[in-house]
C-alpha cells in the first residue's frame, strides 16, 4: 500500500492519533514494535496559528518514528489552511484531517466528527487543504453522525475528489462514541465502491492479529488501524504483524513488555517531569493487559495509579513482574 510516495508495505497496520496518548515517546516505540505508520496527538488549528506552545510542541517528530502523519482539526477554512502550512514546515509525511473525534469539545463545536453535520464545510476546507500544501494530504472519519445518517459511502468519494490520497474510516457513528461494536460491513460497503480508487484504512476494536487478518481477508481495506488496544501495550504491533506475516503468535517473552512499560514510564518522566510525566502514563498503565485479570489485585492497583514518583511506581511493577514470572 502506498500514500502519494511513501510505500507502507503490504497489510500496514498504523497506529491511530489519540490525544494524550500518542507523544513522540509512544509513537517510536510503536514503530519499533512493527508498525506501519504512526500519528501524531490531535493539534488544533486555532492553538496552533496562536502559537500555543503545547501545541507547537506536537510538531516534533524523531527520525527513527516515520513515516508519520501530523493530524490537525479544526472547524474554519481558512485556520486550517494555515495551521496545515504550519505544519508542512514541521516536515511529517502525511497532513491528515480529523473529522472523526466524536468528544464533546471538538465535536460540539463543529470540529472533528462535528463537521459531519455540514458535509458541504467539511469538502471544502478539505479541497483548500489539499490545494495549500505539497504534502499528501489524508482524512479520518466516521460512518456519520447518528444511525440515521450515515453518508460514508458516498462521502469517501467525494473526499476523494477532493485530492485527498487516503481515507480511514472509523465504523462507528459520532453518537455511539466508543460504544458498541465497530461496523465493518460498512467499511467493506466503502471499499467495495468501484470508483473509491484511494486506499482505504479501516479503524474500529482492532485487538489481535486474527481480527487485523480479518480485515483484511474478509472486509477488504487496503491498512488497519489500531487505537485504544495499543494504549499501555505497544507491542501490539509486533504480535499483529507476526500474525499477518508468519501466522503466529509474539515472540516477546513477559519480561519483554515489562521492559517495554518501563521504558514508557522512564521516557514519559524526561520527556515532562517526574510528576507530569507519572500524571500521563497513568493512562497507559491503568489499560495495560499486564494488569488484567490478576487476582486480588485492586490494592496494588490503586496504588499503582496514584503512586507519585519514579522509585515508588519501578518498585510496585518489579513486585507484580515478579509475582507473574513466578506464577508462569
Amino acid at each position: 500500500m502506498k500514500i502519494g510516495n511513501i510505500e507502507l508495505g503490504e497489510r500496514p497496520v498504523m497506529l491511530a492519533p489519540m490525544e494524550d496518548v500518542t507523544d513522540r515517546s509512544f509513537r517510536l516505540i510503536c514503530r519499533e514494535q512493527g508498525a506501519s505508520m504512526v500519528y501524531t496527538e490531535f493539534v488544533s488549528a486555532d492553538a496552533l496559528i496562536r502559537d500555543i506552545p503545547a501545541t507547537v510542541r506536537k510538531l516534533s517528530i524523531d527520525p527513527g518514528e516515520r513515516p508519520t502523519a501530523i493530524q490537525i482539526y479544526g472547524r474554519d477554512i481558512e485556520p486550517m489552511v494555515e495551521a496545515a502550512r504550519i505544519v508542512e514546515q514541521a516536515g511529517p509525511d502525511i497532513i491528515d484531517i480529523n473529522f472523526g473525534c466524536p468528544v464533546k469539545k471538538v465535536a460540539g463545536k463543529g470540529a472533528g466528527a462535528g463537521m459531519l453535520r455540514d458535509i458541504p464545510k467539511m469538502l471544502s476546507i478539505t479541497e483548500a487543504v489539499v490545494k495549500a500544501v505539497n504534502l499528501p494530504v489524508t482524512v479520518k472519519t466516521r460512518l456519520g453522525w447518528d444511525h440515521t445518517d450515515k453518508p460514508i459511502v458516498d462521502l469517501a468519494e467525494r473526499l476523494q475528489d477532493c485530492g485527498i490520497q487516503a481515507l480511514t474510516v472509523h465504523g462507528r457513528t459520532r453518537s455511539q462514541m466508543y460504544t458498541g461494536n465497530a461496523d465493518w460491513e460498512m467499511i467493506a460497503r466503502v471499499k467495495e465502491n468501484p470508483r473509491l480508487r484511494i486506499p482505504l484504512i479501516g479503524n474500529g476494536d482492532i485487538s489481535d492479529g486474527r481480527m487485523a487478518a480479518e480485515a483484511f481477508d474478509r472486509y477488504g481495506v487496503d491498512g488497519v488501524m489500531v487505537g485504544r488496544a495499543s494504549i499501555g501495550a505497544p507491542w501490539i504491533f509486533e504480535e499483529i504483524r507476526a500474525w499477518l506475516d508468519r501466522g503466529e503468535g509474539s515472540s516477546l517473552s513477559l519480561a519483554d513488555r515489562f521492559s517495554l512499560l518501563r521504558r514508557q514510564i522512564e521516557e514519559s518522566i524526561d520527556r515532562i517531569d517526574e510528576y507530569r510525566g507519572i500524571l500521563h502514563i497513568r493512562r497507559h498503565l491503568a489499560a495495560s493487559p499486564l494488569f488484567k485479570g490478576i487476582p486480588h489485585f485492586r490494592d496494588t492497583r490503586i496504588a499503582m495509579l496514584r503512586a507519585e514518583n519514579r522509585d515508588e511506581l519501578m518498585e510496585i511493577i518489579g513486585r507484580v513482574e515478579r509475582m507473574l514470572s513466578e506464577q508462569a
